[in-house]
């Protein structure tokens, strides 16, 4: 997940406004709208200040990024079709997540859920997964 993206989902999962949390930050509403849309280059500093806004703090990492986890023949397979294409695009119409990025978060979910059935999936097996990921996406409980 990116930047931006992160700070949304934890500004949303607060409940709050960008206003809110820009005020609290002593930072401007459009600074921190640029930013949630991947805009914007921050300083360190507006960042531990939007940590500390959204009652998080601040982790900066410069080692290497951990290698993706390899992806069974079986997922590659599926994440080339149709189908895989057409799930996408439908959950990315109900998310508004980037397809591009929402296809690449999918495979890698799959890939590591495939892992812990201790064998490789079949790509009818792959489907019934993102069956019901559609399924609570497009169609959610009323709570």
């Amino acid at each position: 997940m990116g930047l931006g993206a992160r700070l949304r989902a934890l500004r949303a999962a607060s409940g709050r406004t960008v206003a809110a949390v820009a005020a609290d930050a002593g930072l401007s509403v459009p600074y921190v709208a640029n930013l949630e849309n991947d805009r914007g280059n921050p300083t360190v500093d507006a960042l531990r200040r939007l940590a500390e806004a959204l009652g998080t703090t601040l982790n900066v990492d410069l080692g290497p990024s951990p290698a993706p986890p390899e992806l069974p023949a079986s997922l590659v397979r599926l994440g080339r079709g149709t189908r895989f294409r057409q799930d996408v695009a439908t959950l990315a119409h109900h998310t508004g997540a980037p397809e591009d990025e929402l296809a690449a978060a999918l495979l890698d979910v799959l890939a590591r859920l495939g892992r812990l059935t201790g064998r490789e999936p079949a790509e009818r097996d792959w489907h019934r997964l993102l069956d019901a990921l559609l399924l609570v996406t497009a169609h959610p409980s009323d709570r």
